[in-house]
């Protein structure tokens, strides 16, 4: 039977030139109608924290005093059967040759978001996809998204991708999640050690897992998803 599946995607120092080696993308999805619950029961767990309930959460702010809090958060995403992560490393962003292969890093960067979701997309169901509000660019990311995924896809009439939509991640507790994970994985991927709160969280990961975050999962795995992506910018 058909349903309408919500997916919330983030990313991790995809721009071209930040310094940065590796990037991480990720896609956290749920069914619809279990979207508000989630919501709800993430905003608990902030409150018996003692977070308030408006406290955006990402990973950047992870710090020891509030370990607890997140780790509360990891467990949830892994006890509650309605949510799966999808996950694609690019490990070295240097081994890009774009200019070589008469594409842009944007380009690019549309390909990998594709490759991202094509596991997630599945042509029975619809699918309300929602990035991070970054930037003034934001709505005009969303209509390149939408267009480059129901073109790959053969959704000419959109009726399997239905929305491609920015949201502000402050007033979404499900891409704030998403952030969360895809720290984890880019903060292993990395190799930095420097905060003893964020290796906790990715060894919480790791254990819940069962998985190292350096190296892809069997396609059809469902609950946590990765691929390495070892290519080139062809691909």
């Amino acid at each position: 039977m058909s349903q309408t599946i919500n997916i919330y995607c983030d990313e991790s120092c995809h721009l071209e030139n930040d310094g940065q080696s590796a990037i991480t993308l990720g896609a956290l999805s749920c069914p619809l109608e279990q979207r508000r619950e989630i919501s709800v029961r993430l905003r608990e767990i902030k409150q018996r924290h003692g977070l308030p309930q408006s406290t955006e959460i990402k990973w950047g702010k992870v710090s020891p005093a509030k370990l607890d809090f997140y780790l509360a958060w990891i467990d949830y995403f892994f006890d509650d059967d309605d949510l799966c992560f999808r996950g694609v490393l690019i490990p070295d962003k240097q081994v890009l040759e774009h200019g070589s292969r008469g594409q842009s890093h944007d380009d690019w960067y549309y390909k990998m978001l594709f490759t991202l979701l094509k596991v997630l997309l599945k042509p029975e169901n619809h699918h309300c996809i929602y990035i991070d509000w970054k930037d003034t660019l934001s709505g005009r990311k969303a209509a390149k998204l939408h267009e480059v995924l129901c073109s790959n896809s053969y959704d000419f009439d959109r009726s399997i991708i239905k929305r491609v939509q920015p949201v502000v991640s402050k007033e979404s507790e499900l891409l704030q999640l998403c952030d969360l994970l895809i720290g984890a994985v880019g903060y292993t991927n990395r190799g930095l050690s420097t905060s003893p709160a964020k290796l906790a969280l990715v060894e919480r990961v790791k254990q819940r897992s069962r998985l190292t975050l350096q190296k892809s999962t069997l396609l059809r795995a469902s609950k946590f998803n990765l691929l390495r992506w070892e290519g080139s910018s062809h691909d």
